[in-house]
């Protein structure tokens, strides 16, 4: 491919071929962006696919135009453009750049934007040839955690930040859907339509086509087999994939329960080894999360069984159950990917009775919260599960998020307080 046919291609995604609608500003990561940017280092922006890491390196590109930055000097590379797919090598990397600065002629150090890096093998050295020159600014994104792996780790030690990227937070969603809450009189003028639009969220999730379209089903339907078929069949090159996409299944029916890979292979038909392989995959791929049971020991934290987690409650009611019976469930997976989001070290808690969540900072335990979509219904042993850990880990305070129960009161000493689960994503 000679190099005006490689900048014709690349004008079509790029600024200085054309303007770009960017979508909805995602403030809070394009500040994390923006701060991660003047490190000097390599920004590795990593999350699930279609949770908006290609929107956020253009918003990126977008935003430095309006502080007055030239067209030219950025440089966004989709390395899943259909027309490069036979020619993805470290030398058509290579002469990409070359062509762009033969043809565009960048007045100063460029900006450097490669989308789904993955795509091309040993891509590392190009990177860390250009960043030790100082030839580029460089923003790199995958969709898979390994793209932070080993080989990655060891050609570019020292030279890499991370952001993780997640589909839109319930805070995001509603900046997306035009509600603006303001002040805490606002949030409380508005409850009415915020929790329709948390029922919303809770139903179709936070990818953020598909809470801008209204063919929400489809998208989610193909989302969940391009995640599948290409971050993980295609990737580690798995044959059967009815095998791995009934485990997902089995995973995304099972949410906010603890889960037993040996119990898993006794009514499935997948070996041990299988059912750990296709898990790891699932996690790299950031479609699925296993929260061990907190201890001191790392040996019990490994053989005890694990919670599982799914990254979006819109691929878990994808799969066909109804969105009503699973409500107390939703409510618990998405205070697991709000706690993520902040970045809590998060563990589950269980001995006589269960704590939902443990979160540790540094050495110790310093929060414990349970979820109970009805606490009336469950007081008893949601109540007993969250003193019991608050007794072990000497905490004066607890909290239990709710659908609508809000105050606190005094039991055997301990504060317990009560949150409505709308209130409490919105803090």
């Amino acid at each position: 491919m000679n190099n005006e046919k490689i900048i014709e291609i690349l004008s079509e995604w790029n600024f200085w071929g054309k303007d770009h609608d960017v979508g909805v500003f995602r403030d809070k990561y394009l500040a994390k962006l923006n701060k991660l940017m003047n490190t000097g280092q390599v920004v590795a922006v990593t999350g699930v696919r279609r949770s908006g890491k290609s929107t956020l390196m253009k918003q990126f590109i977008k935003q430095q135009m309006i502080k007055g930055k030239a067209k030219k000097n950025f440089l966004y590379i989709n390395l899943e453009e259909t027309l490069f797919a036979d020619h993805l090598s470290l030398n058509f990397l290579q002469q990409i750049y070359d062509a762009y600065f033969e043809i565009l002629k960048p007045d100063s150090v460029p900006y450097i934007l490669l989308d789904e890096v993955q795509n091309i093998p040993k891509w590392e050295k190009f990177v860390r040839s250009l960043h030790e020159k100082k030839q580029a600014k460089i923003i790199v994104s995958g969709s898979t955690s390994k793209l932070l792996g080993r080989e990655f780790g060891t050609v570019l030690t020292g030279r890499w930040v991370e952001l993780k990227l997640y589909p839109v937070g319930f805070f995001e969603f509603l900046e997306f859907k035009k509600l603006k809450t303001g002040n805490r009189f606002g949030i409380l003028s508005k409850k009415i339509k915020i929790k329709q639009f948390l029922r919303e969220y809770l139903e179709f999730g936070g990818f953020p086509l598909v809470v801008l379209k209204e063919e929400k089903k489809e998208i989610l339907q193909r989302y969940f087999d391009d995640i599948m078929e290409r971050d993980i069949a295609e990737k580690h090159k798995i044959r059967r994939v009815d095998r791995l996409k009934s485990l997902a299944r089995y995973y995304l029916t099972n949410f906010s329960s603890t889960i037993s890979y040996r119990r898993i292979t006794k009514f499935m038909d997948l070996s041990l080894d299988s059912v750990e392989r296709f898990s790891s995959y699932m996690a790299e791929a950031y479609l699925t999360f296993f929260v061990p049971k907190f201890s001191y020991s790392l040996k019990e934290q490994e053989i005890n069984p694990r919670k599982i987690y799914c990254i979006d409650s819109g691929l878990i009611n994808m799969v066909g159950f109804k969105f009503s019976e699973n409500i107390g469930r939703l409510y618990e997976n998405l205070v697991f990917l709000t706690l993520l989001r902040e970045g809590k070290e998060i563990y589950y808690y269980k001995n006589k009775g269960e704590c939902d969540f443990v979160l540790k900072e540094g050495q110790k335990i310093k929060q414990a919260i349970q979820v109970s979509y009805q606490i009336k219904e469950n007081k008893e042993r949601e109540i007993k599960g969250l003193l019991e850990a608050m007794n072990t880990f000497k905490l004066k305070e607890g909290f239990i998020i709710t659908e609508d129960k809000e105050g606190e009161e005094k039991i055997k000493g301990k504060k317990v307080k009560y949150i409505p689960l709308w209130k409490w994503l919105l803090q």
